[in-house]
């Protein structure tokens, strides 16, 4: 597989850092260059670490239930600095409370993420997505 570079981390006031490792680890097995900007990282952080790697896509982790609240206007700020078009995961507890997931689902794609994951997602998923997403092979 030709080697892609993601950027990973826990967006917002989330400090959850067990499952950030595990996606580096698993994403990182899968093949992928990961730069894992750890937790408590801003949209900003994400962006800049993007450009500066020249990154194929931003996974973005939220536990703490704000994740709505700490994603909105990511698409708009990559647009701005010339990565618009950088794919966009997003997955985790992203909302408070119990929420209908589908809701949630259209509530993070009319954001710009191109896929949003439920808590309890295991790696395998987002990776062979990623992998079709980026037209890579499939081993």
């Amino acid at each position: 597989m030709e080697q892609k570079t993601v950027v990973l981390g826990v967006i917002g006031a989330d400090v959850h850092a067990v499952g950030n490792r595990i996606l580096d680890y698993a994403f990182s097995q899968a093949g992928f260059k990961v730069i894992n900007i750890g937790v408590l990282a801003t949209q900003e952080e994400f962006i800049h670490a993007a450009i500066e790697t020249n990154a194929d896509a931003l996974l973005v982790s939220s536990l703490y239930g704000h994740g709505e609240m700490d994603c909105r206007g990511l698409r708009e700020k990559c647009q701005e600095t010339g990565i618009g078009s950088i794919i966009m995961y997003v997955g985790g507890n992203l909302v408070v409370g119990k929420q209908d997931f589908e809701s949630v689902r259209e509530r993070f794609s009319a954001m710009g993420f191109d896929r949003v994951y439920p808590p309890g997602t295991l790696p395998e998923g987002p990776i062979d997505d990623l992998k079709k997403d980026l037209g890579l092979r499939m081993d």
